[in-house]
């Protein structure tokens, strides 16, 4: 599919994951408005400094990337006439989410648990920040951290300029606090970064596992074109092409060629998409607990705790190697020297480009294993035909224009950093997480679908009521415990394995759907030629 996308009027954040570009810290603030002049006063005054899709480098429409990367987005409580799920917003939808116990909203940061209780608690506006790391002076730990702190630094710079720049617009637009921070302190911004490791930035989330290598392609992005291996759709020739741009940004066709239903008037969607922002506590005690007992037992296939690990979500920890390509230490250790001699994009391309079509049993990346869950590719598609071994799953042809039709209109881009620092592994009451933002054009169709079905739930992968194991809502109550299957080839003379009793891993702390609008409609609503509201 051909597309071309107007990048200068689409919001960076939405083509752009900004850490992948250097871009390790970011902060983000969440503003209240009680006077819709003082809001357009405000709109106003941050336009020219947005951040837009347009190509970063030296040449013809090219502009230089900017030290501060500025994206602003609009939740339920400043807009009408969306989505019935938006309109009602994400406490409201706790049921469908699964957002229970632990995680339920009563629960969550106060700035998310006291949004829509009183006005003067609503967030109007979100503003996201995030500071661009210098090229470090010479490649060692210590020139690497140095410019790591200077993107800090960057970061504090452009928070003082964003309360400069709300201050300077009267009142009528303030800063929210009550975003839980270190020692219980409570803060009026978010804060996110890379995680550390003796001060160098790595691709890594707490529980240990490099993370961010998954995100959906689309047609039309310039900078996207040679990763669309293992990240657009996968096709019947084996080949790989970007997803339609209309699965995630209003005005554009999207797979089933149909635009995606959107707000009037046009203009204002047009462009724009869902954001749905997450809070996601990582309960690291009770995950490195977890993997200890069941490592203990005796786990049935060599390779020990590590291939434990790695059958949770799919991918080995130290480098994301898949398990698809490496379902053992040995295929592991010939995966790690092809890897360790490879180019850059050669790597990026052995980390994403793989399929399911020979796993569709589920024996090398179980069906409960978290990117199986998130993008199954094709295996959706799978049945037992005659012949084939008892137990056994293929893959059915015929069904669909595309292998992964069942999966294509699910996808979700991903945005956000890790936020806070695991100070004491053996406990899970610290600040540590990850904030997710996800980008879709139907939020019921795609990220509610992919969090009730697919995450909370396992009937499409033949898994019952088993849930994703690192996401997923287990529950404490022993009556309802979790436990997920880790399949074996059919062949094999071995049986499956079962994790029993697994503990709630992550925890909701907030959140809301917001969109991103183009800055066609964001000029437009400030100029008071469109009232959202």
């Amino acid at each position: 599919m051909t597309a071309t996308l107007d990048l200068a009027d689409i919001q960076g954040h939405v083509l752009r994951a900004y850490a992948r570009f250097g871009y390790p810290t970011g902060r983000y603030v969440f503003l209240n408005v009680t006077e819709a002049a003082a809001a357009r006063r405000f709109l106003t005054e941050i336009l020219p400094h947005l951040t837009t899709a347009v190509c970063w480098g030296e040449g013809k429409n090219e502009m230089a990337p900017p030290d501060l990367a500025v994206n602003l987005a609009l939740p339920r409580a400043s807009l009408m006439g969306f989505s019935p799920e938006f309109a009602e917003g994400m406490k409201a939808r706790q049921d469908i989410l699964g957002d229970d116990g632990v995680s339920a909203p009563e629960h969550w940061d106060p700035v998310w648990r006291d949004h829509l209780t009183r006005r003067d608690k609503d967030v109007h506006i979100a503003v996201l920040l995030h500071a661009r790391m210098p090229a470090p002076s010479a490649n060692t730990p210590e020139a690497i951290a140095l410019a790591f702190r200077l993107s800090q630094q960057g970061l504090d710079k452009g928070l003082r300029w964003l309360r400069q720049l709300i201050s300077s617009t009267g009142d009528g637009v303030t800063i929210l606090g009550g975003h839980r921070g270190p020692d219980g302190e409570l803060l009026d911004y978010q804060d996110v970064q890379t995680v550390l490791e003796n001060g160098i930035p790595t691709a890594k989330e707490h529980f240990g596992y490099t993370d961010g290598i998954g995100d959906p392609v689309i047609a039309g992005v310039p900078y996207d074109a040679d990763r669309v291996a293992g990240r657009g759709k996968q096709m019947e020739n084996g080949q790989w092409e970007p997803l339609a741009p209309g699965e995630f940004i209003f005005g554009h066709l999207d797979e089933a060629q149909e635009y995606p239903p959107a707000p009037l008037p046009r203009l204002l969607a047009r462009n724009g998409t869902y954001m749905v922002y997450r809070k996601l506590h990582e309960n690291v005690a009770s995950f490195d607990a977890f993997l200890e007992r069941e490592a203990a037992k005796a786990y049935p296939f060599e390779g020990g705790k590590e291939l434990l690990a790695a059958k949770f979500v799919g991918r080995w920890r130290d480098n994301g190697a898949p398990l698809v390509s490496a379902p053992d230490p040995a295929a592991k250790k010939a995966f790690d020297q092809r890897f360790a001699a490879a180019s850059a994009q050669e790597q990026d391309r052995m980390l994403s480009d793989f399929t399911y079509d020979q796993d569709m049993s589920g024996a090398r990346c179980p069906f409960s294993g978290h990117i199986r869950r998130i993008n199954p590719r094709a295996s959706l598609e799978m049945g037992h035909q005659a012949g084939d071994v008892p137990g056994s799953f293929s893959r059915m042809t015929g069904a669909f224009d595309t292998p992964g039709a069942l999966a294509n209109r699910r996808r979700l881009m991903r945005r956000g950093l890790p936020y806070g620092e695991v100070r004491d592994r053996s406990r899970n009451d610290g600040n540590h997480g990850i904030i997710i933002m996800l980008l879709n054009a139907d939020i019921a169709r795609q990220f509610e679908f992919v969090q009730q079905q697919w995450v909370n739930y396992g009937n499409d992968f033949h898994a019952g009521n088993d849930k994703e194991i690192i996401l997923g809502n287990h529950s404490a109550d022993t009556r309802f415990a979790s436990k997920a299957v880790l399949q074996v080839e059919p062949t094999s003379e071995q049986v499956p394995y079962l994790l029993g009793s697994i503990p709630r891993l992550v925890e909701t702390r907030g959140g809301e759907y917001f969109f991103i609008p183009g800055m066609t409609a964001l000029r437009m609503i400030a100029r008071g030629i469109i009232d959202p509201t």
